[in-house]
């Protein structure tokens, strides 16, 4: 029964544990839907997501076909305070482009980054900071009853700017060079280990094909290990528009080291969109709890416990005749 209770509780506090700080005991990681969480990965934290995947798309209308592969990076550090991330992210593609409107099809090879932008993000409101707002880990039923409170999400901005290269075929004519990119990251964290994320972007900002974009991501972990997802994207633009729709799964295989995998996919034939993608998730986990500037760490509150003092040890008890001899 004991180790029932403590496996409820480790459950419990790995469910939330993300909404209650920046930096977590495990890691917090993106992966493997595209949507950003609110939190960052925490002070001097190195964190690196990679994601190869394989691509198929058909556009029937133009009659062509794109067949390959490609992969999705992200670095995340976590900078002077606990609410700010950098960040480098972006997508390299090669594939091959066949033209099926003549009678013999043709075949171009393309390869590039998709896209590549360096940005910062930053935690403006955290409702989970107060005292009372922490799970109570001595009842499992209690945090998982539902909490108005949990309808008010966290919310951080992200700016950043994008960096695309000449005759990018993956891009739309006249895009190079330098574009600003903003976004609005809001999480919900609710009881029972359901997450809610949410993501307003704007792309390519002064540009004449300029997009919107909003991602809805819902995540529910089953226990300290597995966790599945269900996401969904809009983007819009003069040159492209799409609703895309992913489902997959996380595991942690170690506290700083993460499994996933997922399946992307449209319902449109402008073109139609099916990927698959495997990831990977590690970190490099330098941080130190600020506590320790204040006196407060673990460190500190042990110096200022007062020594025990040594006990001595008693002498046996040695019988003298009266004459003081042995």
């Amino acid at each position: 029964m004991n180790f029932i209770k403590v496996s409820i509780t480790f459950f419990l506090v790995f469910s939330i544990q993300s909404a209650f700080a920046q930096y977590t005991e495990v890691i917090n990681s993106n992966r493997p839907g595209v949507s950003r969480s609110a939190f960052s990965v925490g002070t001097n934290v190195a964190q690196l997501e990679v994601g190869p995947y394989i691509v198929k798309e058909k556009h029937t209308p133009l009659k062509y076909e794109v067949s390959g592969f490609g992969v999705d990076f992200a670095a995340r550090y976590g900078l002077l305070f606990e609410e700010l991330e950098i960040n480098i992210e972006g997508i390299y593609q090669n594939d091959t482009f066949t033209d099926n409107r003549g009678f013999i099809a043709v075949e171009n090879k393309r390869s590039n980054f998709k896209n590549f932008a360096i940005g910062a993000k930053y935690l403006v409101y955290d409702p989970y900071k107060k005292e009372e707002d922490q799970p109570n880990l001595y009842s499992y039923h209690a945090n998982r009853t539902f909490k108005w409170k949990s309808l008010i999400p966290a919310v951080a901005v992200y700016a950043g700017a994008n960096f695309d290269s000449k005759d990018n075929s993956y891009l739309p004519p006249d895009v190079e060079g330098f574009s600003p990119k903003i976004m609005i990251a809001t999480q919900n964290n609710f009881a029972g280990g359901w997450v809610f994320i949410m993501n307003l972007s704007k792309d390519r900002i002064g540009t004449d094909f300029s997009d919107f974009q909003y991602i809805l991501t819902l995540t529910h972990s089953f226990n300290p290990q597995w966790v599945i997802f269900a996401e969904t994207q809009g983007i819009k633009s003069d040159y492209y528009a799409d609703n895309l729709f992913r489902f997959g799964g996380a595991y942690l295989w170690s506290k700083d080291f993460q499994l996933d995998t997922a399946v992307t996919l449209n319902t449109k034939d402008t073109p139609s969109v099916f990927n698959v993608n495997f990831g990977v998730s590690y970190r490099l986990d330098f941080h130190k709890d600020k506590e320790t500037d204040n006196g407060n760490s673990k460190e500190d509150a042990d110096k200022r416990k007062p020594k025990k003092k040594k006990k001595k040890k008693k002498k046996d008890n040695v019988d003298f005749d009266d004459d003081g001899s042995l």
